[in-house]
């Protein structure tokens, strides 16, 4: 028993992590295991929520082999909710200071994750996205690059900000802010949502540089991009004159 005035000593093992890792994943089994790995191995302080999203290849089994591995929860879903609902389940078993959405796939580098954080945790910014067009081009192709940098100004257009990549997995944010977000969308139109509540609610969007490596349809690109960009921009405009009661789940949050 601790005597009174006696400082507490804190176990490492209850502490809360740094960093959560929300992955929704349906149908990876090419890389889920890849990815698991690969941000293990980052050198932060995380938890890594992975929420198998109804899939319906190798991906329960393979995340059934890895269950025992610490610091990694595994949601296994019967029904394939889509990534904004697999990412609102995520969210409800986070614990860490900070909290970013990583892909399940392998078009982006987890080692990005540390300057991300590094942002967070300087308060430079409540919310922190990775763009992979803040230094031009890369490897994307001129079709996925055009039809992101129009998303991206068209975000601009609405809120009066200037950010390149709207649709960028990687969107980073302090936990007590995402978490009282009053996030409804299912399916990829997560992240316009998620950009125009955050943008609604007079918060900065601050990007970081990140790598990207696109894959193609046949190694499993499931986005199609041209009629998912108009569902972003329906979002995006929807949100810009919505309620501010649909922002927050509580109306005194700030």
């Amino acid at each position: 028993m601790r005597k009174s005035g006696q400082p507490v000593t804190e176990n490492p093992e209850h502490r809360p992590p740094t960093l959560s890792v929300i992955i929704p994943a349906f149908n990876e089994a090419q890389t889920i295991r890849q990815v698991i790995q690969a941000v293990q191995e980052v050198p932060i302080d995380k938890e890594i929520i992975v929420v198998n999203d109804g899939s319906t290849d190798e991906t329960s089994e393979i995340l059934e082999q890895m269950r025992n591995e610490p610091k990694l929860k595994i949601l296994q879903c019967k029904e394939n909710r889509g990534k904004g609902g697999a990412i609102q389940l995520g969210l409800e078993q986070v614990t860490g200071q900070f909290t970013v959405i990583q892909d399940a796939d392998l078009e982006l580098s987890p080692r990005d994750l540390i300057p991300i954080l590094e942002v967070l945790q300087k308060g430079i910014a409540k919310v922190v996205y990775g763009s992979r067009f803040l230094n031009g081009k890369k490897q994307a192709s001129l079709k996925t690059y055009i039809a992101n940098r129009m998303l991206a100004n068209f975000t601009n257009l609405l809120y009066h900000v200037r950010i390149t990549d709207e649709a960028t997995c990687y969107k980073a944010f302090n936990t007590s802010l995402i978490a009282n977000l009053n996030l409804t969308a299912q399916g990829f139109e997560f992240c316009p949502e998620v950009t125009a509540k955050v943008l609604r609610a007079g918060y900065h969007i601050y990007e970081v540089p990140i790598s990207y490596f696109p894959r193609t349809k046949g190694g499993g690109k499931k986005l199609q991009f041209w009629r998912e960009g108009v569902r972003a921009g329906w979002t995006l405009f929807k949100y810009r004159f919505a309620s501010t009661s649909k922002i927050f789940k509580k109306a005194n949050f700030v």
